[in-house]
């Protein structure tokens, strides 16, 4: 991936190697999502890699929930850190809670994975990347699919030409959420709280891995590769925020469209799609699997490796490894959370445009699996496919 941050400049030019391993390590969210990162950490800690030193939840884990195992925890995220002499914070928290958490580890020296999106709003994360570089700490935001082998094999095949001249990138994810997702904490489906940036969206969080692929894929990931943002933001459900939406990113090296809903027919593997004058590259990213059609040669598909993000912050505070996923590298894709938060509020759809799935207690628009392979693959917009409750084409600058 072009634009790859070097470990001094991820963590500042003598990012020192943390203590011997394992390291000790602190979770803050170890619920939800969080409980990926918790058995994430389990598994690093039976490799002797990491140690799980304190968990940080509102409302303290039960001994099932840790399965008996003894650890520290506590709601006070600053003083466990001190208490445990945590090298590593992972902080899988609500969103608008990131940046002042990140900051608060930083301040002590703690290194960080960071889960996605690393914040609400560009001026948050301008403060928390600018924070953490001063600090001299490393920081690793949690785009998982970033850590794929498949990331860099794509961007090599473009090197090499392989599908011809690039003619743009589109993303598609077609997915489903029943109506209690929104419901499962204060800020779910919300785009502000109590006065405070959320932004969650379906493309700025559940299918925000669409976006940062794609622009990875592109070479385009920092905040000044991005020239122009155009979006269209929907809801079927009762909510703030967006649940059927796409954007156009304009880059300095092209053209990026992304269609994503919670809202499918029938969901489906997210993918992301390299258009080229002589071929197409399509990787499914939580899959790690790429297939390349191209000119004068049949069908080939890879199945590739991934390198875990907690494993590769570990790497680099012992032994340099370059960062996968730096604060500078995810730019980019904090400049489209920062169109979506200042775009209008998300239009509702029509009620006769979607209808609720018996028995799944889930609303789907109908047509819109269909809707959003033909933006990904035409890298159009809603609108511009003729969807009748598309809204007007509006404009974001980047």
């Amino acid at each position: 991936m072009s634009h790859q941050p070097s470990a001094s400049a991820a963590g500042g030019p003598t990012s020192p190697p943390a203590r011997d391993l394992p390291l000790p390590v602190v979770l803050a969210g170890a619920r939800g999502h969080g409980d990926w990162h918790l058995r994430n950490i389990r598994r690093l800690q039976d490799k002797g890699l990491v140690r799980l030193a304190g968990i940080c939840e509102l409302t303290p884990l039960t001994d099932a929930e840790l399965d008996g195992r003894q650890v520290q925890q506590s709601a006070d995220f600053g003083a466990l850190l001190d208490s445990t002499r945590a090298a590593i914070a992972v902080i899988c928290t609500p969103i608008p809670t990131h940046t002042d958490l990140a900051l608060t580890a930083a301040g002590k020296g703690v290194h960080l994975l960071l889960e996605k999106p690393p914040a609400p709003s560009y001026a948050d994360f301008r403060r928390m990347a600018d924070g953490v570089a001063a600090a001299g700490v490393a920081c690793q935001i949690g785009f998982q699919s970033l850590g794929s082998h498949a990331v860099p094999a794509v961007r090599e095949l473009i090197a090499e030409g392989a599908i011809g001249r690039v003619l743009g990138i589109g993303g598609a994810g077609a997915w489903a959420r029943d109506e209690a997702y929104y419901r499962r904490a204060p800020w779910a489906g919300k785009r502000r709280l109590n006065g405070v940036d959320v932004v969650d969206g379906v493309l700025t969080n559940p299918l925000a891995h669409a976006v940062a692929t794609a622009l990875a894929l592109d070479g385009a990931t920092r905040a000044e590769d991005v020239a122009g943002i155009e979006t269209e933001l929907l809801r079927a459900n009762d909510i703030e925020s967006d649940d059927t939406s796409c954007v156009r990113v304009t880059t300095a090296g092209g053209r990026i469209t992304v269609a994503a809903t919670l809202c499918a027919e029938r969901p489906d593997e997210p993918y992301v799609v390299v258009h080229g004058s002589a071929g197409r590259i399509t990787f499914w990213y939580k899959q790690d699997r790429v297939l390349v059609q191209r000119s004068g040669h049949g069908p080939e598909e890879t199945d590739f490796g991934r390198t875990d993000l907690l494993e590769n912050l570990v790497a680099h505070l012992t032994d340099g490894t370059d960062l996968l996923v730096t604060p500078e590298s995810t730019g980019a894709f904090m400049k489209v959370v920062e169109a979506i938060r200042q775009a209008p509020d998300p239009r509702a759809l029509p009620a006769d445009s979607w209808t609720r799935v018996p028995g799944e207690n889930r609303r789907v628009v109908r047509g819109v699996d269909g809707l959003v392979a033909a933006a990904a693959d035409t890298l159009a917009l809603y609108s511009e496919l003729g969807a009748v409750w598309a809204p007007p084409k509006e404009v974001s600058a980047g």
